[in-house]
């Protein structure tokens, strides 16, 4: 179609109706909240989730670790923490969390039982940990591990102290017979007593069920007497542990011992 002058003129479609606009959904204030509480429980739910992995492979390192030191001498556990330090923290927040499901700690009755005696006794503390046994009581407390990550203590072989011979009132091991040389261990703290100087042994008590392959607690305590102690109780009261009480005697005996072995104290999975 051509206008008056000879132009073409364009023809004009007709316009679509534009789509009438999408109306605005309103959100009340409880469906905000649900969003919100919903995002947060999935949140919770992730973090919870590797919370329990952080857990698990904790409490792996640590059952393999407390099986180390089980089965090893305190020299080979010794050398086994200065090569890697770190594994010592590890160890120790896995033992904390450990006890945490006893409903009695062995370490809090012998602070009990030294606050009832005279703060002048001095006191070894053989496999101290965290040191809690110094921290608790008036006594001179010499402890001893095979870390230090405190200035109070003292790392080495708990078979070779520098603790001059008759000099302690109190030795202490509270669950710390651990090595495969743990006999070395009693025979250092008997070096290091005064005659008639207290051991105080806490262990678990599954280590001296022979139902279970455990030791027989008579010959234990047998073998201690024969390294030239005295017993004087022994407190079975715990379901988790035993305490042993022994004093030394003036002189030490010349027989040869025979040790029975100690079962290791393995963790189980949780």
């Amino acid at each position: 179609m051509e206008d008056q002058g000879g132009n073409r003129k364009r023809k004009r479609g007709k316009r679509g109706k534009r789509p009438p606009p999408t109306p605005k959904t309103e959100i009340s204030s409880k469906q905000t909240t649900t969003i919100i509480t919903s995002n947060l429980k999935n949140s919770s739910k992730s973090t919870s989730f590797l919370d329990k992995m952080r857990a698990r492979l904790s409490g792996g390192h640590f059952r393999m670790i407390n099986e180390k030191l089980y089965t090893c001498s305190g020299e080979e556990a010794l050398n086994y923490f200065k090569e890697d330090p770190s594994l010592f923290n590890m160890y120790h927040t896995g033992y904390q969390e450990q006890m945490s499901h006893w409903p009695e700690q062995p370490v809090n009755i012998i602070i009990k039982w030294l606050k009832g005696r005279s703060p002048s006794l001095v006191v070894a503390d053989f496999g101290c940990g965290d040191a809690r046994l110094s921290r608790n009581v008036k006594n001179k407390v010499f402890s001893f591990d095979l870390v230090s990550n405190d200035p109070s203590v003292i790392a080495c072989d708990m078979s070779n102290t520098p603790l001059d011979s008759s000099t302690i009132d109190v030795a202490v091991f509270c669950l710390s017979l651990m090595g495969t040389n743990f006999p070395s261990f009693l025979q250092e703290a008997h070096r290091v007593l005064k005659p008639g100087g207290w051991l105080l042994i806490a262990e678990v008590k599954s280590r001296f069920d022979p139902n279970t392959g455990g030791a027989d607690h008579e010959r234990f305590s047998n073998a201690i007497c024969e390294l030239g102690f005295t017993s004087v109780l022994k407190d079975f009261s715990n379901k988790m542990f035993i305490l042993l009480y022994f004093k030394k005697k003036k002189e030490k005996s010349k027989k040869e011992i025979e040790w029975p072995e100690l079962k290791p104290c393995l963790y189980k999975r949780r």
